[in-house]
C-alpha cells in the first residue's frame, strides 16, 4: 500500500513561523527560564526542541539545556510495533526534578505518545512542572491530554495522515497530509 498526497499544509517559512509563536509563548509563561529544560520525543521532536532552543537563545541570550527521550519501552502498543522494537538512547544530562519541563513532539494525535513520554520522565525524576509543545495537532484524543503550545490546529480523518518532515532528516522542512492509496 503506498501513500497519495492530499495536502501541503507547511512549507519551512509556515513552520519557521509556527516555532518562533510557539517559543514566545513558553517565554511568557515561564518567566524564571533558569528552571526550564526542553525534552524532544523521538524522532522529530528532537529537532523541533533544538530548533525552539536556539531561539530562545537568540532572543534571550540564554541556553536552555535539551534532552532527548526515547519513550519505546513506555509505549502501550509496544509489542504490536514490532517483534523486536529498536531501543534508542535517552539523552537527558540534568536533573528533572522540580524543573519546568517543556515536552516537544511533532504530532499530537491519540495522546498515547505523549502519555508514554510522561511516564518516562517521571521515571528520571520529579517535574515541577510538564508543558507540552507541538508543531501540529490533529485531534482523535484518547486520553484526556492537551497541547499547551500548538503550532497548528489540523483537524484530520482518522485514515489521513500527518507527516512532518524536517530537513534535518529528512532534507526539507514540510508537513503533509497524505492518505493510503491502494494500487
Amino acid at each position: 500500500m503506498t501513500e497519495k498526497i492530499k495536502a501541503k499544509i507547511m512549507d519551512a517559512r509556515k513552520i519557521k513561523r509556527a516555532l518562533n509563536r510557539i517559543t514566545m509563548e513558553i517565554l511568557e509563561r515561564n518567566r524564571d527560564l533558569d528552571n526550564v529544560v526542553i525534552i524532544g520525543i523521538r524522532t522529530r521532536g528532537i529537532y523541533l526542541a533544538q530548533r525552539i532552543a536556539d531561539i530562545i537563545k537568540e532572543i534571550e541570550k540564554i541556553e536552555v539545556p535539551v534532552g532527548i527521550l526515547d519513550i519505546t519501552l513506555y509505549r502501550d502498543d509496544f509489542s504490536a510495533l514490532h517483534p523486536q522494537p529498536v531501543v534508542k538512547k535517552t539523552e537527558i544530562n540534568f536533573p528533572v526534578e522540580n524543573k519546568d519541563v517543556v515536552l516537544v513532539d511533532d504530532v499530537l494525535f491519540t495522546g498515547r505518545t505523549v502519555r508514554a513520554a510522561m511516564d518516562s520522565l517521571i521515571d528520571l525524576g520529579r517535574p515541577k512542572t510538564i508543558q507540552l509543545a507541538v508543531l501540529i495537532d490533529r485531534g482523535h484524543r484518547e486520553l484526556p491530554i492537551r497541547a499547551d503550545y500548538v503550532g497548528k490546529f489540523l483537524p484530520t480523518s482518522r485514515r489521513e495522515i500527518v507527516k512532518v518532515h524536517l530537513k534535518e532528516i529528512d532534507g526539507q522542512d514540510e508537513v503533509l497530509i497524505t492518505e493510503p492509496s491502494e494500487i
